[in-house]
């Protein structure tokens, strides 16, 4: 028999105590312990799964894994304490708040022989292991990317492209590439509503929108390729696959109308909850020593790529906020 995995969180808010649920759900970890700043949430979720409250020292001297769910100011310092302590890590997105703390975790964990992973939940979905088969066969044009909700009553510093964009971010470059040619951005709402597009070197175009000023909650991704039109619902967990198009005008009734008739394919996706997908995969690596699905170069490439976006929409919003509706074309 193998044995059982020590697991502990730090940070038990709107994320960290659903982390704390699935390692206490996983065969072979054991949830040992849990650390957060608010003690009072923390003995609420370590009672709720069985566990119990620790500081941060004494959770790591306990631990094989952790998870790292506090606010990304504190990332870094989490991160840097439980390598040091020879705890592989799985730190949240967005990964770190700046490049050079990123690439120092990074170097740090190849160092200490553990495993570093960043949450990019959205990977595990299991819509994106169809839609990277799908892919594999046909030549991509052009994707957009939907992340839309209404305000959030969590307590965010994180804008709205680190907040929701993000998770598109990654997954656009884990399908088409991270090498980009350019990125053009625009932001409303004091950035809770951005647009972007990002070209990949690849030719192809990316088109982002994230939203939490929108009053329906939809997440959904849609590549244009040669060969077929693809859709995917991330919340659903559907994957819809348009080919053979076939246009054609009739007339009916005296009326030119306009009809068209595709082939549906409806692909079979295995259904399941994309953290557990996630924890499942982590606590794999942290076994067998093999390279996670999101690495921290990932985490760090789409954190980067995501500060770009947010700069570039602010810098442009502000400028359309200076300038009068007659000289605009002057932008």
């Amino acid at each position: 028999m193998t044995e059982p995995l020590s697991a502990g969180v730090v940070g038990v808010g709107s994320m960290g105590r659903h982390h704390a649920r699935v390692y206490n759900e996983i065969q072979g970890v054991e949830l040992a312990g849990i650390a957060d700043a608010d003690e009072e949430t923390a003995a609420e979720v370590a009672s709720t799964y069985g566990s119990a409250v620790y500081d941060l020292e004494t959770l790591l001297d306990m631990v094989d894994l952790v998870s790292i769910a506090v606010p990304t100011r504190f990332h870094y310092d989490v991160a840097s304490q439980a390598i040091e302590a020879g705890v592989s890590v799985l730190v949240e997105k967005p990964f770190v708040a700046d490049a050079e703390s990123g690439r120092d975790l990074i170097e740090r964990a190849e160092d200490a022989g553990v495993t570093l992973q960043v949450g990019h939940i959205e990977r595990f979905n299991p819509v994106v292991d169809v839609l990277e088969d799908v892919l594999a066969n046909v030549e991509p044009i052009a994707a957009s990317a939907r992340r839309l909700g209404p305000p959030v009553s969590r307590d965010v510093k994180d804008d709205v492209v680190m907040d929701l964009m993000i998770h598109d971010i990654d997954i656009a470059c884990s399908l088409f590439g991270d090498e980009v040619a350019g990125v053009t951005a625009i932001g409303a709402c004091d950035g809770d509503y951005t647009d972007a597009q990002i070209e990949f070197d690849g030719g192809t175009l990316c088109s982002l929108t994230a939203s939490r000023v929108t009053q329906e909650r939809i997440r959904d991704l849609s590549v244009t390729a040669r060969e077929c039109h693809v859709n995917v619902d991330f919340m659903d967990q559907s994957v819809r696959i348009y080919r053979h198009s076939d246009p054609s005008y009739h007339t009916e009734n005296g009326d030119v109308r306009y009809s068209q008739e595709s082939i549906i394919e409806r692909p079979a996706v295995d259904s399941d909850e994309p953290l557990k997908r996630e924890l499942r995969s982590f606590v794999d690596c942290v076994r067998s020593g093999a390279t996670p699905r999101t690495t921290g170069n990932d985490g760090l490439h789409a954190m980067l790529l995501a500060d770009e976006i947010s700069e570039i929409a602010d810098s442009r919003t502000l400028a359309l906020e200076e300038v009068s509706v007659g000289d605009r074309s002057t932008i």
